[in-house]
């Protein structure tokens, strides 16, 4: 697929599109390794070799970023009033086309991944393919037995929703507090869904962070910060 040189350049965030038209007004942009003469050349990405003042453009189509989301920010891709997700990004990362796939609440922290790819995104969303999320949670009460039982039976939230089934383990309880610490793993992202499910068994849920989505974990990635994916993990999520 060809495209125009000034778009490829604006797509790879080296110069707008006005920068770029001066760049190869000013003979700083070569096609493999000819003057660029006009700001309209077509070239193929993927085999034309693009290089200002002699250092070679990489070519990318996708990016995808793991985020640790802090709470306080929504996981939207702009807002008026509050911080989002995409306000994490330097400058240098940022791109308009990037949105998170899914939602975690903004009190809610944790693993978010932040990507352009809309088919990656369509796949870890639908309900079709079953993909886990999995949360560990701090609850006020005491999860038994008959909890997790439930759980995988799967909870009636209210009249208009039944959870699917969900495996949950307990992983401390503390008695003078009376809370649960607990791992919860989920193959559905409905709104506040894991607060609904507890909520509806006498339970609250005090904090919450999902620490895997699908192949993707976490990790030891510090809050507020994110990574590139490696293509191992691109290609595993894939």
């Amino acid at each position: 697929m060809k495209i125009r040189l000034d778009k490829f350049l604006s797509d790879m965030q080296v110069a707008t599109r006005s920068e770029s038209h001066q760049l190869i007004r000013n003979k700083k942009v070569f096609v493999n390794d000819q003057v660029a003469k006009t700001a309209n050349q077509k070239i193929d990405p993927l085999l034309d070799k693009v290089c200002i003042h002699h250092q070679p453009i990489k070519y990318q189509k996708y990016f995808y970023w793991l985020l640790n989301k802090p709470a306080g920010v929504i996981s939207a891709t702009s807002d008026k009033h509050q911080a989002t997700v995409l306000d994490l990004l330097t400058d240098n990362d940022y791109r308009n086309d990037l949105f998170p796939v899914g939602r975690l609440d903004k009190d809610t922290t944790g693993l978010l991944l932040l990507t352009n790819d809309g088919q990656l995104a369509h796949n870890l969303l639908s309900p079709r393919h079953h993909v886990d999320k999995v949360y560990r949670a701090t609850v006020q009460g005491q999860v038994t037995a008959q909890t997790i039982a439930t759980f995988a039976k799967g909870v009636k939230v209210d009249e208009h929703f039944t959870a699917k089934p969900a495996k949950l383990r307990l992983l401390k309880y503390d008695e003078n507090m009376l809370q649960s610490q607990i791992e919860l793993t989920i193959t559905e992202g409905k709104f506040h869904q894991v607060k609904r499910m507890f909520q509806a068994l006498g339970m609250r849920v005090l904090s919450l962070t999902r620490i895997q989505m699908g192949t993707l974990t976490l990790g030891d990635l510090p809050q507020g910060e994110y990574r590139a994916l490696t293509s191992t993990e691109i290609n595993a999520l894939q």
